[in-house]
């Protein structure tokens, strides 16, 4: 958030018309700020993100946001989502969001150079797309994109092979 921040002010003048997607871990108290300036939010985790992303979007009138669901199909400490098991509750609960439009589901498999191992995580998110009525899935990097299609990736995030690799602060 405070990186995108940083460069939000540069980027409105040569992208006037952009949508930008967030990605990466959102904490609630960061809703207000995310619902202000993201069309699209990749990592919704829980129910009380959703509500307190629906109740910043009740200040703004005729203002709706595109959601994804983070599903952590790995054991990574590091990793965060909501458990496969609880998908379903969570679909339930961003839909009764009005302000909210859920597209569908979003994870980050295990880092590997090799894309293979990120198939069985793509194949599993896929799935669970399919059982709660979900279109989007949001899956793939630049490293494993073609992987990621292979399994039904309608959204890539190929930030490194657009503008390489990012540098450290």
């Amino acid at each position: 958030m405070q990186e995108f921040e940083e460069k939000r002010a540069e980027l409105s003048t040569i992208l006037d018309s952009a949508r930008f997607h967030f990605i990466g871990h959102l904490q609630s108290n960061k809703a207000k700020k995310a619902a202000e300036i993201f069309g699209v939010i990749h990592t919704v985790d829980s129910a009380k993100l959703a509500r307190r992303l629906n109740a910043e979007l009740d200040q703004a009138p005729g203002r709706g946001l595109d959601v994804l669901i983070e599903v952590k199909l790995s054991g990574e400490p590091s990793k965060a989502g909501v458990a496969p098991g609880d998908v379903a509750a969570l679909v339930d609960a961003i839909r009764e969001c009005r302000h909210l439009r859920l597209l569908g589901l979003m994870t980050m498999p295990p880092w590997s150079d090799d894309a293979e191992p990120s198939r069985p995580y793509f194949a599993r998110l896929r799935e669970l797309a399919a059982q709660n009525g979900l279109k989007h899935l949001s899956m793939g990097m630049s490293h494993d994109l073609e992987v990621a299609i292979e399994e039904g990736a309608t959204m890539l995030r190929v930030g490194t092979a657009l503008f390489g690799p990012r540098k450290k602060p």
